[in-house]
């Protein structure tokens, strides 16, 4: 590790092994953060604020509710399924201060995607917003949860206005289809009962598992990875040292929460460490409103705002956005997908600030790797590893590979899961301790990783490997290209040939003239053979793009 010249990037005083935990279980870290910050505003969604105290006060009278009412016992399994809402915070910390482990569920999912998710599980109750309760009807007798928590998004936004967003949301945007699910309890009903029990403080230990996080879906069937209360304090103690150039002490710093937080980014950088550190987090619920987004941003002097590449290439795409005043921001974090150069380059052009890189996966709590954030960023590059964390290139056989080849990321550290729940996990691990992330990557001379690819994305062209990300960073660059995505189609005489969607900024874009570009920046099998123009491509919640539904498609044409 102190080989390398990106040792002098580490924030002074960073411990560069993770030793004795600073506590024992998340139960203690949240009630810890609580008392310390108790006058401070924790949670901002829609102009309500809810301070620290208030979010200790009710998660506890959710925990109570849990145990006492619904006989919940630690280890059970409990689902939220809900967009950033204020209940969203509420009902996690109480689920886990009730020692239940916590299965976070993409609010859009379809009731076949449900139905996996909550028998895989095995989950005991659900909490789930109005909006999508009808989906769960559709599977209620198909699953195994016994008890069912609705609540509507205004419901905590207090009296009057919660009373006009729920009518507004159900009335006037039809937002929330007829739903009949018998025996369902409200989540301000559920509060309340709570309220009149006493909670009592489970007995948790750190290896206990904490969050079975469902991987993102992009790659196929869904697996629960399983986060223990460990993985996750370990890699909140490793990340507050690497945020310390964004968090100004004595000061409350603002940070924009518009990734879902069920999501693994946003719930153990946005929730678990902001909550740790004071920082009030602003809840955008449909960061996908780009108007509605911007105006909610003009509200704040916010200093850090994490996203995908897609949210900050929707928002420079907003004169409004460009307008902002950005002089508080002291930092954008991107990860979920790569952070395109164009995307990158425009973004430090408008705010001043850079918009660094950062990789995780679900299966790593999720933080593997980050670039420096208080300068020494590389563009491009994903950065270097988290204290405690080993990141390394692997061949397919398990051999470890020098620097400069492209192999399969694998890494190893405090944050990386057990395994995958009640799963067969072999070939997940290299000799039992490398998690294989199923990237392709490549180390620099520095120490600095790369990905190239998803392994799965790879194209073959008359045997070539041809890395998507490429092909797509090179057109993205196009001054008329808005959004683009390539995949790999089947061909009689080159086996696969590269196909791009293209999302047009400029209407006048031609399929000659994207080639024409194609063919001065890329050598020729990378050229795409055909060009297909969309006015939108298929994304998960979070935003990244799916390829795998673009193949889906392509496959059923041939079909």
């Amino acid at each position: 590790m102190h080989s390398f010249p990106w040792f002098n990037h580490y924030p002074k005083g960073t411990p560069h092994t993770i030793g004795a935990y600073e506590y024992q279980s998340l139960i203690e870290l949240f009630e810890t953060a609580s008392r310390t910050f108790a006058d401070r505003v924790a949670f901002e969604n829609f102009g309500k604020t809810m301070t620290f105290a208030e979010i200790d006060r009710l998660s506890t009278h959710f925990a109570a509710y849990l145990q006492h009412e619904l006989k919940l016992k630690k280890g059970d399994r409990i689902a939220i399924q809900m967009p950033n809402l204020l209940q969203f915070p509420i009902a996690f910390i109480g689920a886990i201060k009730a020692g239940l482990i916590v299965v976070n569920t993409n609010p859009l999912y379809t009731p076949r995607e449900m139905e996996h998710q909550f028998n895989d599980a095995s989950v005991s109750a659900v909490v789930i917003v109005a909006n999508f309760a009808s989906n769960l009807q559709q599977i209620r007798a198909k699953i195994s949860a016994k008890h069912v928590i609705v609540t509507h998004m205004g419901d905590l936004l207090g009296t009057l206005k919660g009373a006009l967003v729920n009518f507004v949301v159900k009335r006037i945007k039809k937002m929330v289809p007829d739903f009949d699910l018998p025996g369902a309890i409200s989540f301000k009903a559920a509060l309340a009962k709570g309220a009149t029990h006493t909670w009592q403080k489970p007995s948790v230990q750190i290896e206990d598992i904490a969050v079975l996080q469902y991987t993102g879906g992009t790659t196929g069937i869904s697996k629960g990875a399983q986060l223990s209360h460990r993985n996750i304090i370990a890699h909140n103690m490793m990340i507050s040292h690497w945020f310390q150039p964004l968090m100004t002490p004595g000061q409350q710093d603002i940070i924009i929460t518009a990734l879902p937080l069920y999501h693994i980014f946003a719930l153990t950088v946005n929730g678990v460490l902001m909550y740790t550190h004071g920082v009030k987090s602003v809840l955008i619920t449909n960061p996908r409103d780009i108007p509605g987004f911007v105006k909610e941003l003009k509200k704040h002097r916010f200093s850090i705002i994490t996203g995908v590449n897609t949210l900050f290439n929707g928002l420079l795409h907003n004169p409004a956005f460009r307008a902002l005043d950005f002089s508080a921001l002291k930092g954008a974090i991107g990860g979920g997908m790569a952070v395109q150069d164009a995307v990158a380059m425009e973004w430090e052009k408008v705010t001043g600030k850079a918009l660094v890189e950062g990789y995780g996966l679900s299966e790593t709590s999720p933080v593997l790797c980050c670039n420096p954030l208080d300068g020494g960023h590389r563009r491009g590059s994903i950065g270097i590893p988290m204290p405690s964390t080993e990141v390394a290139i692997f061949d397919d056989d398990g051999n470890r590979l020098p620097q400069g080849e492209i192999g399969e990321i694998c890494a190893r550290g405090p944050q990386v899961m057990r395994g995958y729940w009640q799963k067969d996990n072999a070939g997940v691990f290299f000799h039992t301790e490398w998690f294989r992330t199923g990237d392709i990557g490549v180390m620099d001379e520095d120490g600095f990783f790369k990905i190239v690819d998803r392994k799965k994305d790879m194209i073959k062209v008359s045997g070539f490997n041809v890395y998507p990300n490429e092909i797509e960073n090179v057109l993205a660059g196009h001054p008329k290209v808005l959004e683009v995505a390539a995949i790999g189609v089947p061909d009689a005489k080159s086996g696969e040939v590269i196909k791009v969607f293209v999302v047009k900024k400029d209407p006048s874009l031609s399929e000659e003239e994207l080639k024409k570009y194609a063919h001065e920046n890329l050598t020729n099998y990378k050229v795409p053979k055909h060009v297909e123009f969309r006015t939108e491509l298929p994304k998960t919640n979070v935003g990244k793009i799916l390829r795998r539904a673009l193949k889906e498609q392509e496959s059923a044409k041939a079909a």
